[in-house]
């Protein structure tokens, strides 16, 4: 039996079997780094979805004409304010009373702040201005948030009485006290207003 001499030729099988290692592993390779990154590239398109979604929803939010909900606020056209005195003329010793309404006049549910730091009430004797709420605001007051039907069954009716002082920007003592005589009381909320009301002290 004739044996192989060292540096003789070898079979063709031996080189087709090293050209399809050597081509096979860079193949292999390139296959196994695409199937990575196709991997990792379809986990991350999730979480980029979820972060816009959450992003657009506060946008939504903080359109100036709705609030959270759908719920629309309030516009002056589809508000009616009305300031009414429980008498005439109040004689000495009693505090003047009055009620003051908002009723929505739209055709849809709507919402309005009518706390104290939002709704105007000022009392005047001519150029006088006597009395307003918004120069003593009562902490907790601030703000009352109102949702109303259309029409006067969903209005909000308030009750208060003017204790017969005088204020003003700041909420200073000392102020002198009004007199007997003619009076205005003015009634607004988010740009509506109501017509004043006459009334007289004693």
């Amino acid at each position: 039996m004739s044996q192989a001499r060292p540096g003789g030729r070898l079979p063709a099988r031996v080189y087709w079997v090293r050209r399809f290692v050597v081509l096979g592993i860079p193949l292999l390779l390139v296959v196994l780094v695409v199937w990575l990154v196709a991997g990792r590239g379809s986990g991350a398109d999730t979480p980029a979805a979820a972060s816009d979604t959450t992003s657009t929803a506060p946008t939504a939010s903080q359109t100036p004409t709705s609030t959270t909900g759908g719920i629309l606020a309030c516009t002056p056209d589809h508000l009616a304010l009305t300031v009414a005195a429980a008498a005439e003329s109040f004689p000495a010793g009693v505090n003047p009373a009055f009620t003051v309404t908002i009723a929505n006049t739209g055709s849809e549910p709507c919402l309005v702040d009518a706390g104290e730091a939002q709704r105007q009430i000022v009392i005047t004797s001519g150029e006088d201005r006597v009395w307003s709420n918004q120069d003593c605001v009562a902490t907790g007051t601030e703000t009352r948030s109102l949702l109303l039907s259309p029409g006067p069954d969903g209005a909000d009716a308030q009750q208060l009485a003017w204790n017969r002082v005088r204020s003003a920007a700041g909420c200073p003592d000392g102020l002198p006290a009004p007199g007997a005589g003619t009076y205005s009381i003015a009634f607004g909320v988010a740009g509506a207003a109501a017509p004043p009301v006459v009334f007289g002290l004693g």
